[in-house]
């Protein structure tokens, strides 16, 4: 077995007013406090702040669903990683599936998101993943390839070590469809020996690559018994303890 870590996110999308997310995260603060793996929190912007000062010295990191790709200036209604910094936030998530195909962000405006972020000093979740079209025509590796390659687009080596990456099948996510653990673990090893083309077999070894797509309790210890899967990015299950610790702390 490699000795990387697992690591279990929960992004709450757009999910909760700010008592609401301050009730969740009491909860899972008291909950997953002798957990054994990473943790992570992705609230809405609204929610950062109440948020963070209850996860603040705690084991559960406190992430951002996405970010502008400018620092600051005219942008209506974006956020930017100054202001994110401010918050106390230490990782963004780039690059979901939702902000690719919804709202048709493209690979080069998601890189320039990833070396802005690393900039910064955050850790980046870099999403990747097909459509089920995608997947029916054979496709699945050359879209991962493609999203990998051009998000890490003119990341250094070192700054590699603050990267993710979260491999989500679009077509598995919210649908009750889940990749088997073998389809993902395919697709896992696959991007693997991309990063190790990219920047050598140690990187590649090192990296953590987390599985999203309706991973829920009654499937999170036969993903994460796979070698290449190293955690979780898990939405719907996310929003409620019950589903959520049972996953963060698979057996």
């Amino acid at each position: 077995m490699s000795n990387r870590s697992y690591y279990i996110a929960g992004n709450w999308k757009m999910h909760k007013t700010r008592a609401e997310a301050a009730e969740l995260a009491k909860a899972l603060v008291t909950q997953l406090k002798d957990g054994k793996h990473l943790y992570l929190v992705a609230p809405s912007f609204t929610s950062l702040e109440t948020v963070a000062a209850i996860v603040k010295g705690t084991n559960i990191r406190l992430g951002a669903q996405d970010c502008a790709c400018e620092e600051q200036g005219a942008h209506t209604g974006e956020v930017s990683v100054l202001q994110l910094k401010d918050l106390g936030v230490q990782t963004i998530i780039l690059g979901h599936s939702e902000r690719r195909h919804t709202y048709k962000e493209d690979d080069a405006l998601i890189n320039k998101k990833v070396k802005l972020a690393l900039k910064h000093g955050f850790e980046v979740i870099l999403c990747i993943g097909e459509l089920l079209e995608e997947r029916e025509a054979g496709k699945v590796e050359t879209v991962c390839e493609t999203q990998t390659v051009k998000g890490l687009e003119g990341v250094s080596a070192a700054e590699l070590a603050n990267i993710v990456i979260a491999y989500e099948p679009v077509w598995a996510i919210g649908t009750g469809k889940t990749a088997t653990p073998e389809d993902a673990e395919a697709v896992h090893a696959f991007v693997r020996t991309v990063i190790a083309r990219l920047y050598g077999a140690d990187a590649a070894e090192k990296m953590i690559i987390q599985y999203g797509g309706s991973v829920k309790p009654e499937n999170a210890a036969q993903l994460m018994a796979k070698e290449d899967i190293d955690g979780a990015l898990v939405g719907g299950a996310s929003l409620k303890p019950e589903t959520f610790v049972p996953i963060a702390k698979f057996a």
